[in-house]
């Protein structure tokens, strides 16, 4: 009885460094983030992945800050390269959490780079799988802020492109402001963004 405790005690405390290991790891990570040192938080990120098959968040973060770099960049071949490194990683993290509505949105913004990149080429491509993704991200959860903020984003630029009433959707924006000031992720590893480009967004919409 004494060693099948002494094998629990232990147990524990492997899986409790382990933790402890990983939740470290995305700490620094975050770090380098926030003092806009992109690469190296991403290889981090990446290290992370590859050691913690069973996590999705690491697989999850490589792709945002790809999707991210994306939008600044103005190469074909560097865009390319980023949002197919992007790609490479939301299959990974979806193969790990599957219906999970962070994901979607991801897959969501990726497929917008795509979009934003050359509406001509991947406009009538994506249009459509983006209106799906948010709508089953939304069916998910309807009261995360992020998949609020990205469905009625992704909205009002439609209903901009086909010259129609972005009103409603500016009302969707609102609400998820509103969301955001009593939302907890799930750990504070878990992604939270967008608050301030939702205030900036009803800002347009007042002017």
């Amino acid at each position: 009885m004494k060693h099948l405790i002494l094998l629990v005690v232990i147990l524990v405390n492997v899986i409790a460094n382990a933790q402890s290991d990983f939740e470290n790891g995305m700490q620094k990570a975050f770090a380098l983030w926030q003092d806009n040192k992109l690469t190296e938080s991403e290889q981090l990120f990446e290290r992370i992945a590859a050691a913690e098959p069973d996590q999705w968040l690491p697989n999850y973060y490589v792709a945002q800050l790809n999707s991210l770099k994306s939008w600044r960049e103005k190469d074909a071949t560097v865009i390319k390269a980023n949002l197919d490194k992007a790609q490479e990683y939301i299959n990974t993290a979806q193969g790990i959490s599957p219906n999970n509505e962070y994901i979607l949105v991801l897959q969501a913004q990726v497929y917008t780079n795509w979009v934003a990149f050359d509406g001509m080429a991947y406009g009538i491509k994506y249009s459509g799988k983006i209106t799906e993704l948010y709508e089953k991200a939304y069916a998910i959860a309807p009261e995360n802020p992020m998949v609020v903020l990205g469905k009625a984003e992704w909205g009002m630029g439609t209903a901009k492109y086909f010259g129609q009433d972005t009103a409603p959707f500016c009302k969707d924006i609102e609400r998820a402001l509103q969301l955001f000031a009593n939302f907890k992720p799930e750990t504070p590893l878990h992604p939270l963004w967008g608050e301030e480009r939702a205030k900036s967004v009803l800002a347009s919409c007042k002017q």
